[in-house]
């Protein structure tokens, strides 16, 4: 069975500029359905609040003195806690040699400008003095500087923590 497709042809061919218009009508569903879509694609979507920040800090001890640290920490992490600053967690390293001298712990502060303050209050307490002199003479030093790495980390929008 043979078909005419002349007649159909002949409509579409007197049309000047008529591929314009199809991809014209193409795109412009395309534009408005895309715009529909991500519409209701990211009205679920959970942003990390941008203010938010986690301070990861990791003390370096003489050898054999990360345990003395953990113990110090033990006592003053609940005056840590009395004056708000928010620990999420304390951590050993026990599998790799290279880190066995080491403490780490990761604190949760709203913003840098509440770490400061909450830090300063800590610091301001008579009663932390007894820990930091504690800690003193375990930690190691670097060109005469403690060595306790600090850096201020915020979560990414698809971390689980926000």
């Amino acid at each position: 069975m043979k078909m005419n497709h002349k007649p159909t042809l002949a409509v579409l061919n007197r049309r000047p500029f008529k591929g314009w218009i199809v991809c014209g009508i193409a795109l412009a569903s395309f534009a408005a359905g895309s715009l529909i879509t991500s519409g209701r694609a990211h009205a679920n979507q959970v942003r990390a609040d941008s203010n938010r920040v986690f301070e990861l800090m990791i003390y370096h001890t003489v050898p054999g003195k990360a345990e003395a640290l953990e113990g110090i920490f033990r006592d003053d992490s609940k005056l840590m806690a009395q004056h708000g600053v928010n620990v999420i967690g304390f951590w050993v390293p026990n599998e790799n040699p290279d880190w066995k001298d080491t403490f780490v712990y990761v604190v949760d502060f709203p913003n840098r400008e509440e770490a400061k303050k909450r830090w300063h209050e800590l610091h301001a307490d008579p009663a932390s003095r007894p820990y930091v002199d504690a800690a003193k003479p375990i930690l190691e030093k670097v060109d005469g500087k403690y060595r306790v790495d600090e850096v201020y980390m915020r979560p990414t929008d698809f971390s689980a923590m926000k």
